[in-house]
């Protein structure tokens, strides 16, 4: 009984934070984005879902005024560095990416006197530091078209090792890759995959390529987020183990509610995504912090690099 009424009196808390998200957008012309990795409560108040990608093409072309980034810190220097003019907001600055730390400016500045002839490409999930540092950007959306865009047979990858490993299948060009990844795709192994294949014979396994290289041979479909949700949205297969972070699932089901869905393990959880919740949205919108801010002389760089990025068709 107690219990039931805790879980009534929350979600009377989250529909009373969720009007006064609505009037604070109101009030400050504010535009919610949220990565699908996200709590739940967070997906449902966002004018925009999206992977990497998405998000910063949102970033880049809204008119509103403010944005308020949920997800982790790169995430939102990227919009500010997209949208220089505007104020970006996240909603807990200590939301950030161990894969993100995993690759510094003086370690790649070295790699690049060492390979004077490389282009470098970084993921998305690098600080605008690094993305200075970078000729062009990519999302896991986009990784190998951005690779075959680039004019140079030597590349420089930072700083997901298991990204880097999957693009490098799909081009003959050398790949130098930097030996980051990302702590909870990480996680999931061959022997987590098989015990949930055989627990559930009929689904098929969906997986991101940040996942360990064996981990993603095991895949029906490899792909982003947005393509993972975009497959199992198509396909006749009605059930699926999923090999991605768990916030993933708010859209899978939304866009598929007759489908099963399985996470397949229960460490799939990105602790920095999910520090994010709806009081600090508020919190953020009331009193207009965090701000992201990027020095204009490094947004300037790193600018060109994105730019570029969503230049690629």
């Amino acid at each position: 009984m107690i219990e039931a009424l805790a879980v009534e009196r929350k979600a009377e808390q989250n529909e009373e934070l969720k009007e006064r998200i609505q009037q604070l957008k109101k009030e400050r012309n504010a535009i919610i984005l949220a990565h699908y990795y996200q709590r739940d409560e967070i997906q449902e108040v966002a004018d925009f879902r999206g992977d990497s990608f998405l998000l910063a093409q949102k970033a880049a072309t809204t008119d509103a005024d403010v944005i308020v980034f949920c997800g982790v810190h790169f995430m939102g220097e990227s919009a500010k560095i997209l949208a220089y003019d505007k104020t970006v907001l996240v909603p807990d600055e200590r939301a950030g990416c161990p894969m993100a730390d995993m690759v510094n400016v003086d370690g790649l500045r070295e790699l690049k006197k060492k390979h004077p002839k490389a282009k470098v490409v970084a993921y998305i999930n690098t600080s605008a530091e690094v993305k200075a540092e970078t000729d062009i950007c990519c999302t896991s959306a986009n990784s190998i078209k951005v690779i075959e865009s680039i004019d140079s047979d030597e590349i420089i990858w930072v700083p997901d090792k298991n990204l880097g490993d999957y693009v490098s299948k799909f081009t003959s060009k050398k790949m130098i890759i930097w030996e980051g990844y990302c702590n909870t795709h990480d996680m999931l192994t061959v022997k987590d995959v098989y015990e949930m294949k055989e627990k559930y014979p009929n689904a098929q396994f969906v997986v991101h390529p940040e996942c360990r290289p064996d981990v993603v041979k095991l895949g029906d479909f490899v792909g982003s987020t947005t393509g993972i949700i975009k497959y199992c949205r198509e396909s006749d297969c009605q059930e699926f183990i999923v090999g991605t972070e768990d916030g993933t699932g708010y859209q899978l089901r939304m866009d598929s509610p007759h489908k099963t869905f399985h996470m397949a393990t229960k460490y799939l959880v990105c602790p920095n995504m999910k520090v994010n919740n709806l009081k600090k949205v508020v919190r953020a919108l009331e009193t207009m912090q965090p701000q992201i801010y990027v020095s204009p002389q490094v947004a300037e760089k790193a600018r060109g690099s994105l730019e570029r990025m969503l230049a690629v068709k």
